[in-house]
């Protein structure tokens, strides 16, 4: 056999890298979001719908369950990749008053004319998990804490971004009043809005990160997460619960709303 035919029978055999079936595109649109989600965090930015399909072709991809298991493996390796690289001492870039978006910007998993308004005469915020004081906080106390501030930009993972003035509680020096053990490996959040989410410590303990009350110099209002909501400078918008209830410290992953429906667990920006 000619040379010139042996390559040609070696183009056209099948391989690991070229299945007999095409991909079926109803798979790939029900597993979107994690696409879009593993394309906004991986390094590769050129479409991971195109990158992933090449290592895809090595399992069936007119299997759905292998394809949910292939692309979860990339979210899990893009987690631990992020948390690997993230820098507790390196801080979020900072901007002047002039640029500060006012209001801020409204986002939910519901329209802003279902927000319920929170009392905050009635409202508490409990705490639990590995902490030794488990009181509960009330509005009152919590604006006793000493404030800090900061000017960073939002962004959330739908693309879109904003930069707006934090003012609240250092979330490290809220933890360290409530003898949490620092050494665990979540915070959880649980709010008013039956959203919930989790960070890692190392984020939660990063400088920048804090416990909102005020937004431009004024108490956060109802639309946007009055009276308690979470700023994290160096995590995408969906990281940031808002109207938070309580807060627990765990060793034991905690997932949350957009986490459970497969979107990247660090998120780090």
């Amino acid at each position: 056999m000619r040379r010139s035919e042996t390559m040609s029978k070696r183009i056209l055999s099948r391989s690991l890298f070229r299945p007999a079936q095409g991909v079926d595109q109803s798979i790939l649109a029900e597993n979107n979001p994690l696409i879009r989600s593993l394309e906004r965090r991986l390094f590769l930015r050129q479409g991971l719908s195109l990158g992933a399909l090449t290592l895809l072709t090595g399992c069936d991809i007119s299997n759905k369950d292998s394809v949910q298991f292939v692309l979860k493996g990339f979210s899990s390796w893009n987690d631990r990749v992020q948390a690997w690289l993230f820098d507790p001492t390196k801080l979020a870039p900072t901007f002047s008053e002039a640029q500060v978006l006012k209001p801020p910007r409204f986002n939910a998993f519901y329209s802003i004319d279902e927000v319920k308004p929170i009392d905050a005469a009635s409202w508490k915020l409990e705490v639990g998990g590995l902490v030794k004081d488990k009181r509960p906080w009330t509005l009152d106390r919590i604006d006793a804490l000493p404030k800090v501030s900061q000017i960073t930009r939002h962004v959330c993972v739908e693309g879109w971004d904003y930069i707006g003035k934090w003012s609240g509680v250092s979330l490290r020096r809220f933890l360290e009043i409530i003898e949490a053990d620092l050494s665990a490996k979540y915070v959880a959040f649980e709010c008013a809005d039956d959203y919930s989410g989790s960070i890692d410590m190392a984020s939660a303990l990063h400088p920048q990160t804090q416990l909102t009350t005020h937004y431009a110099d004024e108490p956060i209002g109802n639309p946007y997460g009055f009276p308690l909501r979470l700023r994290v400078a160096t995590k995408l918008g969906f990281k940031m619960p808002k109207w938070i209830t309580s807060i627990e410290v765990t060793n034991e992953y905690p997932g949350g709303y957009w986490e459970d429906r497969d979107y990247n667990w660090f998120s780090g920006i």
